[in-house]
């Protein structure tokens, strides 16, 4: 309907109307025009807002771009019929009221309809349920007598949606109470032109809003993870020899917990099995002094899932480090304030987290703080651990808002590391991020290049994941490994004591880097082997004896674990059918008859460029103790990495239930200080129902 058409109804000629409904039709519709026209300002420019943020993030936008919604335009049209046509008829033409208060109706219900259609569903404004609030009980007569009169059409519109109302009024009847007394149309007084008038113009029954159905938001899952095939089984014969990185991140198990937690199995590619064997501590034996960072323990056992094969299992322990022991640290919180942290899982949990940490520095270390949305912004410099109050103040002073400048903030926590660079302590940049960077260098490579320079300078990068959704597992993979630190998913306060308080050694002081391992396998017992996760970690064999091949880096009581399942020469067991002319039998000396490999490994001390070289041959009869600390420390790690293997679907575990892992592992729990091996188990039991 246009204002043509308006001012055309407007000058019919209609019977006579009491006076009574008259001014109470007319004083309805400017409350109804008057709290709409409001409202649709306001959620214009919301919607405004809320465009220009996503058009800087990049991200999908559904409904509208324009800051001017169709119900604007129709409400100006409105307004100016308002003003210049009913006003002036009420007092040149009143015997015309009745005729333009049925008219009202029309313009009222398009304003509904185009509203129900034009409901953004992208980031929607939060909507209330607003009951209806009777205007007046004794004028009841006087509004019925409108034909088709308002009171009539704005009860009948109420009650088509009683039912929508009835099943969310439990949960809304506190929030509706108070908006239903903010909304009450104010006394009403006689003014000097005889109409009633309002005490104000948002007081009044929202009759649009209260009809409106509530918005479900959408929820995109733009996470990614590398993808990867599991490691197969290699003939002997053809390739003797395994290489690998050490790994310490714990990522993934956390990120598994919490996809399990929500009732949700999760995909192939979020579960790297050495991530979340490295998760758990264990009590391998320590090396007795601390020129030697750690020492290699290898045991041979059966193999739970395969009983003609046989697993060897390698553990290490780093020398742990106490804090009145600790160097010097120079850290810079390189912290993720975009959009889309806003989230209670993470800027809240963040700070939260970050603030755990500051127990465990020694007074005179220092913290910095870097924040990034649509730029980047040092929040506080340099300041001295003793100094809690500031760091604590700037941290939270944080808001959330903006878009993704990762790589900015970045450049700039590395010049403020650079600037206060402290020689021989430890140069650290935290970064805390929820997912990737869309603004400034993004490109993996660059980032790559970028990072490995600095650690070259002995500048270090740790990567902190918070919430889901947006994750980009990947790219903190990428950083983190090229950083020489440790990636870490926190989705609890409980996960970020674990990290940050308990584990703080491992997490901030390295105490060897690049870290490698090398398996020769005797072709005269061993006929294959398989490595059990470290898919992304993969070395050629030339790379262990070269240097300049950065490696994986154990932090002070970093425990770190790897499981080989080896099938013995003459198996039923054996896959790989023999080569028809490289199947000569080996001849080998007499004195390494009793060993099934040999273990090597190579490390460098913090700051060192050189490595140093450990090895030990490996034996039939090693085979962990039948009682004690290792063999269940043992069991556990098998345990954990058979729920790996099965949630990733190989077909080694195919015969091997959830059930028979949940019942090895609490076989082996052992003492279980913090409960996160029972937590485990239960883990276990959950994926199991889950997929029945």
């Amino acid at each position: 309907m246009t204002k043509d058409d308006l001012e055309i109804l407007a000058r019919i000629n209609a019977g006579p109307v009491r006076e009574e409904a008259r001014e109470k039709a007319l004083n309805a519709a400017m409350v109804a025009f008057d709290a709409t026209m409001e409202e649709q300002q306001n959620s214009a420019a919301m919607q405004a807002e809320v465009d220009i943020d996503d058009q800087k993030n990049n991200l999908q936008t559904q409904g509208l771009k324009s800051t001017t919604r169709r119900t604007f335009t129709i409400n100006q049209m409105w307004s100016d019929f308002m003003n210049s046509t009913l006003k002036p008829a009420w007092s040149a033409r009143p015997s015309t009221l009745a005729t333009i208060s049925g008219a009202l109706v029309l313009p009222l219900v398009a304003v509904v309809a185009i509203n129900v259609a034009d409901i953004p569903f992208s980031n929607p404004p939060e909507r209330s349920v607003v009951q209806h609030q009777a205007m007046n009980p004794s004028s009841n007569d006087a509004e019925t007598s409108v034909q088709p009169g308002l009171a009539e059409v704005k009860e009948s519109l109420l009650n088509s949606t009683a039912e929508t109302r009835q099943g969310i009024a439990a949960s809304s009847s506190e929030r509706t109470a108070t908006r239903g007394k903010a909304l009450r149309l104010a006394p009403r007084t006689q003014s000097s032109g005889g109409m009633l008038s309002l005490s104000s113009k948002g007081a009044g029954i929202r009759a649009l809003d209260s009809i409106r159905p509530l918005p479900v938001p959408i929820v995109q899952d733009r996470e990614r993870y590398p993808q990867f095939a599991d490691n197969g089984v290699t003939a002997v014969a053809t390739s003797p020899v395994s290489t690998f990185s050490i790994d310490v991140d714990t990522a993934s198990y956390a990120r598994v917990r919490a996809m399990l937690n929500s009732g949700n199995l999760p995909p192939k590619d979020m579960v790297r099995v050495e991530e979340m064997i490295n998760y758990f501590d264990y009590s391998y034996p320590l090396p007795a002094s601390r020129s030697q960072p750690f020492k290699p323990t290898v045991s041979i056992m059966p193999t739970p899932w395969n009983e003609h094969t046989h697993l060897m299992h390698i553990g290490i322990k780093g020398f742990d480090i106490v804090q009145q022991t600790q160097p010097k640290a120079n850290l810079v919180f390189l912290l993720d304030v975009s959009g889309s942290m806003n989230q209670p899982d993470k800027l809240p949990l963040l700070i939260k987290s970050f603030r755990l940490l500051l127990q465990k520095l020694n007074p005179e270390d220092t913290v910095s703080i870097v924040t990034y949305a649509g730029r980047s912004a040092t929040v506080l410099d340099s300041t001295q651990a003793s100094d809690r109050s500031a760091i604590i103040g700037a941290l939270d002073n944080l808001k959330a808002g903006g878009s993704t400048a990762g790589a900015q903030g970045i450049e700039q926590a590395y010049r403020l590391a650079e600037k206060n660079f402290v020689k021989d302590g430890v140069n650290r940049v935290m970064l805390a991020t929820d997912g990737d960077f869309n603004v400034g260098m993004s490109d993996p490579g660059q980032l790559k290049d970028f990072i490995a320079n600095k650690r070259k300078k002995g500048i270090y990068l740790s990567v902190f994941g918070f919430g889901q959704g947006n994750y980009n597992d990947t790219l903190m993979q990428t950083l983190a490994q090229n950083g020489n630190g440790q990636a870490v998913y926190i989705d609890t306060l409980a996960e970020a004591q674990k990290s940050l308080v308990e584990e703080s050694g491992g997490t901030v002081f390295p105490i060897a880097t690049d870290v490698k391992i090398q398996v020769e396998f005797d072709p005269s017992k061993v006929s294959e082997y398989r490595l059990i996760g470290y898919e992304t970690r993969a070395l050629k064999r030339q790379d262990f004896n070269n240097d300049k091949v950065d490696a994986g880096d154990i932090g002070a009581g970093h425990a770190v674990t790897a499981i080989y399942e080896l099938t013995p020469v003459g198996s039923p067991a054996v896959l790989n059918s023999p080569l028809r002319y490289g199947d000569a039998k080996v001849v080998k000396p007499t004195e390494f008859d009793g060993e099934l490999a040999y273990l090597k490994m190579r490390y460098k001390l913090p700051g060192q460029s050189k490595s140093i070289l450990l090895e030990q041959p490996v034996t039939v009869d090693q085979s962990p103790r039948k009682s004690g600390a290792l063999s269940e420390d043992a069991g556990f790690a098998v345990a954990v990495s058979a729920f790996g293997q099965k949630l990733r679907g190989n077909p080694a575990l195919q015969d091997y239930s959830y059930a028979q892992i949940a019942k090895m592992a609490l076989a082996n729990r052992g003492e279980d200080r913090f409960g996160y091996r029972s937590a485990f188990v239960q883990l276990v039991r959950m994926a199991g129902s889950l997929t029945k």
